[in-house]
């Protein structure tokens, strides 16, 4: 049970804010600050509480529940009426704890409490919420401040569909009517007609309208004439559980009804009625949402009123949220699923709650049956930050980075140099396939038309001019939409001038260097890309042209790899590069008057292969270092960089890490989650593009360090040795705890040395060779898969020198007195002791050394233990243990006595018989086997038959009469001796035997004369005072004769002890007696016996004194 805090007094009586929100408090117990004791809400508006508690003191987190009333806990309650919020600031360890109501009903109206606990600590403040209707030109919309706010789908069962419709027809006429105090109508009017009333202006919620009404005009109690036992104030239950509402009727056979809001139940499987005598039960099986509503049971015009509230259980969060790492303008999508389907899941930024805006598209919900969605449709730099998802049972929370767009310009424009009626065509690449733009010639924006064409295809932009005209030459610019980038070429008209003079040239290759062409005769091409070279060519009479790879010419004039001819113009021409089309390909052109020839290399370049070998080498609290191994194949460019992602386990939502190309291969990744497994992959980027992604790293988990031990303290020191003890960190964290680590220095010395070669497991440990004298620093850091906490110190260095202490041997009570064992037992002392440096521990036997041979002993720093596998005779004696340290001793003694049975008695003989009788004697035992005789055992034996029968057992005394003889007979005896081992081996049999002889002896009986007998009661035994111990079971006895048999009562002051358990009353021949069973105080007093029969009576008396038992230990 915690120990209860005293509640604070209220500061005062005045009056708090009118708008809900929290005031301070006389700060008192855990709390800090406290809600006001009385706040007046407006209906409609939303009011906050907040509490805060210091948790300095407190070795756990507090747990603090919010109550309406005495019973009803509001954590069931939460979304989106009632919502709650915990902070916790480390520096200062407060928490603070926050409810909020939203839109404030009447049905909010009451009292509350807010109740904080922690371990063996609790504190608790009241406070009482008082709604008052909104302004009277608002009363008209009256339906909205009663509708329920946390039914959800719920929101009554009575139909007002029809109503709403028909209010909404004659609003505009109502308008002219003069406005109308509802409340002050429901007050002057009678009970049967506050359902009309209700029905009139809208009011769905008859519940609350019946709560306020209660509190605004005071109704005087009426006794119920049909009711011996109402229904409870209010119900609670947990969905899907069953509950029954039961209440007690005068009439056993009157007939009762239910009302659910008003309205009739029917027998069903979910509501089911029974009648038992005077009981009236309603049982409502699985309940649901729909179920929280007002009860009522009906008998002829009275009836008993109830409130049933449905608890729903807490929904928990099953798949957690991603980060994003998007750039503006993309979309961002959180998906969570939760335990039960029609969960309320509230999503907030930062400390902002999200709700759904008809005015903006900005945020979307969406909800799948148990997966609820956040879409921001176009991400801006002003969605940077965290996003949280709340249900009232769990919490997750994802960030979203964002960062402005960057164009790279991957294919630059090239000026283009054409003839008339040819076609030109400027081509530029982009990184994004997103982006659109305009194309401008000498400033001014070119249109399509039938000879212009502009086409957008993926990163692409082309513009196409057919038939191309001299007034088509100018610069030409490709502008971005969106960005501060253009692009610009010239294009160039090639006049052609015919000379008709017939003449004949040499063939002559005209190559454009420009365009493709990296260096001379050299040209780059994109694999997957087409390559188009077009070769002027010059030459009278017109030149053949052979292309050729290598040795091999290139005839095909369809195909992937083709030589297209034109006037004047060879086109070689590759569809989709490929890496094996790379190579020197060769040009020949001969015609009568000569030949010419060239050469060019075509370069195929890709992008790059995938990094290999992405691995995490190190990880912290919220970041990891990853590291990965360059592309074997770098696509025939240069590696600029590589970009890199991460997503968590599981997941399908990869997280960009950056957007600018990372240089060096070795990343630190940072703005992780502790505890949450991550995998990251990358990509190569060179001037082609980007290379697949790599292999997904192996899953790795950021964690950090624990925090350091606590309360390091001395728990012992030698002249080489300190003992350590710690308790374990404070924050341990995901990566757990494998061990500690223990260093040590001199002190002045900066050098720490290591304890431990392996890690110590437990909180506690001895560091050994120290140097005597020697003033030593200690540290201790715990140790996980992270690394080492830091360390926790030693206030000030430890001396490496022993404590002396006075020998002590502490002698355990059962061994103060003898210890007895019997023979082939094993015995087995520990006696534990005490004193600084290790005692020196010596046994002795009667004041001699003890053998090892004989007795085993163990000696350590703490005990000494005597062990003796099995006991001998031998082995009896004073046992003394010695304890010393230099000149101090200490010394305690054990008697040990090992037992064992005994021999047989000597001197075994009868030495008289008369009649049916036998008198024997006997001597005791030459070994008593170390042990008292206890007894005698005797039997006889027949000498016709020689079964031996028992006469005696447990025979005190050395002899004894045998009786009950037969006549004719001759008997033997033998006798067992017995001691605390039990009977000797061997019995002893008698020297002698007895004859029983006959005798021929006649009996003459004398005349007999009847003695008379009666007499009157008297005590030949009086009852004796005794003393006796509490607990332990005592009696009292005394003696009396008298005949008739008397009459025996037992009285405790003068008071007759009747048939009571306690009391045991017996009477054998006369002796009395009266058993106490376990006697206590109130049983000590004057106890009396009197025996009365026909001739008189007698009595006796004695006082019993019952004591408290006393440890003498204690003393």
């Amino acid at each position: 049970m915690p120990e209860p805090v005293p509640e604070a007094k209220p500061a005062g009586d005045d009056a708090p804010p009118a708008n809900g929100e929290s005031g301070s408090t006389e700060l008192t117990g855990l709390f800090l600050e406290k809600p006001p004791d009385y706040v007046v809400a407006v209906a409609g508006s939303d009011v906050t509480f907040t509490a805060r508690v210091d948790s300095t003191t407190l070795t756990r987190k507090p747990a603090m529940k919010w109550l309406k009333g005495k019973w009803m806990d509001l954590g069931s309650k939460a979304g989106k009426h009632f919502q709650f919020k915990e902070a916790y600031d480390r520096n200062t360890k407060i928490y603070t704890y926050e409810m909020k109501i939203v839109k404030v009903v009447v049905g909010d109206a009451g009292g509350y409490r807010c109740e904080v606990t922690a371990k063996d600590k609790c504190d608790s403040s009241t406070f009482e919420i008082c709604v008052e209707a909104a302004q009277q030109e608002q009363q008209a919309d009256i339906l909205s401040a009663f509708k329920r706010a946390d039914a959800g789908e719920d929101e009554g069962d009575l139909d007002f569909s029809a109503l709403l419709k028909a209010t909404k027809k004659k609003k505009k006429a109502q308008e002219e009517k003069p406005e109308i105090d509802v409340w002050e109508l429901l007050k002057s009017a009678h009970p049967s007609e506050y359902e009309k009333i209700a029905f009139e202006y809208g009011i769905t919620d008859l519940r609350g309208m019946l709560k306020r009404l209660k509190k605004m005009k005071t109704v005087e109690p009426k006794h119920s004439e049909a009711f011996l036992k109402k229904l409870e104030s209010c119900y609670s239950v947990e969905k899907g559980k069953k509950i029954v509402l039961t209440c007690e009727v005068v009439d056993p056979n009157v007939p009762v009804k239910w009302l659910k809001n008003g309205q009739e139940i029917k027998p069903s499987a979910k509501y089911i009625m029974e009648a038992n005598g005077n009981l009236r039960t309603l049982t409502i099986n699985k309940a649901s949402l729909a179920d929280d509503a007002a009860y009522e049971c009906v008998v002829g015009e009275d009836k008993s009123f109830t409130e049933v509230f449905v608890k729903e259980p807490p929904v928990t969060i099953t798949k957690l949220m991603d980060d994003y790492h998007v750039v503006v303008g993309e979309r961002v999508e959180f998906e969570i699923e939760v335990s039960e389907e029609g969960a309320h899941v509230m999503w907030f930024f930062e400390d902002i709650e999200l709700h759904k805006d008809k005015d903006s598209t900005k945020y979307r919900f969406k909800k799948d049956g148990k997966k609820h969605t956040l879409i921001i449709q176009e991400a801006t730099l002003d969605d940077i930050g965290m996003y949280h998802a709340w249900t009232n049972g769990g919490h997750t929370k994802g960030e979203v980075e964002v960062e402005e767009k960057e164009l790279e310009v991957l294919q630059d424009i090239a000026d283009l140099t054409v003839r008339a009626t040819d076609q030109a065509m400027f081509k530029c690449e982009v990184s994004d396939d997103k982006v659109t733009g305009k194309w401008y010639k000498d400033g001014v924006e070119v249109l399509p038309s039938e000879r212009i064409k502009m086409t957008h295809i993926g990163r692409f932009h082309r513009l196409l001019i057919d038939n191309v005209k001299p007034e088509d030459a100018g610069d030409y610019t490709f502008v971005p939409d969106g960005y501060a980038l253009s692009l610009s070429a010239k294009l160039n008209f090639l006049e052609i001038k015919i000379d008709y003079v017939p003449r004949q040239d040499p063939p002559k290759i005209h190559l454009d260097t420009s365009g493709n062409m990296v260096s001379q005769n050299t040209i780059i091409v994109v694999a997957g890309n087409k390559l188009r070279l077009d070769v002027e060519i010059s030459g009278e009479p017109a030149p053949t042209v052979v292309w050729s790879k290598g040795d091999k010419p290139i005839t095909d004039t369809e195909g992937r790899v083709r030589v297209e001819s034109k006037k004047d113009l060879s086109c070689f021409v590759i569809e989709g590069a490929e890496r094996e089309d790379e190579g020197n390909y060769t040009i020949c052109v001969t015609n009568p008057a000569g030949e010419d020839k060239a050469v060019l290399f075509v370069k195929i370049v890709d992008v790059p292969d995938p990094p290999e070998h992405v691995k995490c080498t190190s990880v912290g609290e919220d970041c990891g270092t990853i590291v990965w191994e360059p592309p074997k194949f770098d696509g025939g460019a240069p590696i600029k960089g590589y970009l890199m992602e991460r997503k968590k386990k599981g997941s399908s939502r990869w997280t960009k890490l950056n957007f600018d190309v990372y240089e060096s291969t070795t990343y630190e990744a940072k703005r992780m989650i502790e505890g949450v497994l991550y995998e990251m992959r990358v990509f190569a980027v060179n001037s082609i593009g980007l290379s697949p992604p790599s292999l997904n790293s192996k899953p790795f988990m950021p964690i950090a360090p624990t925090s350091e031990p606590m309360r390091l303290t001395v728990h012992d020191v030698t002249d080489s040795t300190c003992s350590l003890k710690w308790l374990a960190p404070e924050r341990i964290g995901a990566g757990g705890l494998d061990g500690y680590l223990i260093e040590y220095c001199k002190e002045g010395d900066t050098e720490w040395v290591a304890a431990n070669t392996e890690l110590c497991e437990r909180q506690g440990f001895v560091v050994r060779n120290l140097p005597v004298g020697e003033k030593i620093n200690f540290r201790v850091m715990a140790v996980n898969i992270a690394g080492s906490s830091t360390p926790a110190i030693l206030s000030q260095p430890v001396t490496i020198r022993e404590i002396v202490e006075h020998p002590k041997i502490r002698l355990p009570r059962d061994l103060r007195t003898k210890f007895i064992r019997k023979v082939g037992e094993k015995v087995n002392l520990t006696i534990p002791f005490q004193g600084k440096p290790r005692p020196v521990a010596t046994w002795y036997k009667d004041g001699q050394p003890l053998d090892p041979k004989m007795v085993n002993v163990r000696n350590s720093n703490t005990d000494s233990i005597l062990f003796i596998r099995s006991a001998e005779r031998d082995h009896s004696g004073k046992y003394e243990l010695v304890l010393q340290i230099e000149n101090m001793e200490d010394r305690a003694s054990i008697d040990i006595r090992i037992i064992d049975k005994p021999g047989p008695p000597l001197n075994v003989r009868v030495t008289e018989a008369w009649g049916f009788n036998a008198a024997l004697e006997w001597e005791p035992p030459k070994d008593n086997g170390n042990s008292e005789i206890t007894g005698y055992t005797i039997q006889k034996a027949d000498m016709k038959t020689k079964e031996w029968y028992t006469v005696y057992e447990h025979n005190r005394r050395t002899h004894c009469t045998a009786s009950d003889l037969i006549m004719g007979n001759e008997y033997m005896f033998r006798i067992y001796s017995e001691n605390l081992c039990g009977l000797s081996d061997e019995p002893k049999l008698s020297k002698n035997t007895v004859i029983i002889n006959k005798t021929d002896l006649e009996l003459k009986p004398t005349p007999f004369k009847e003695k008379d007998m009666a007499c009157m009661p008297k005590f030949t035994q009086p009852l004796v005072d005794r003393s006796v111990v509490a607990g332990y079971s005592t009696a009292i006895s005394c003696a009396v004769k008298g005949f008739p048999k008397p009459k025996i009562v037992w009285m405790k002051n003068r008071m007759i002890i009747a048939e009571n358990p306690k009391y045991l009353m017996q009477n054998n021949q006369g002796v009395l007696t009266l058993n106490i069973r376990k006697p206590s105080t109130f049983d000590g007093g004057k106890y009396s016996c009197m025996a009365v029969n026909d001739l008189g009576k007698d009595e006796v008396e004695c006082k019993l004194d019952v004591r408290v038992a006393t440890d003498p230990d204690k003393k």
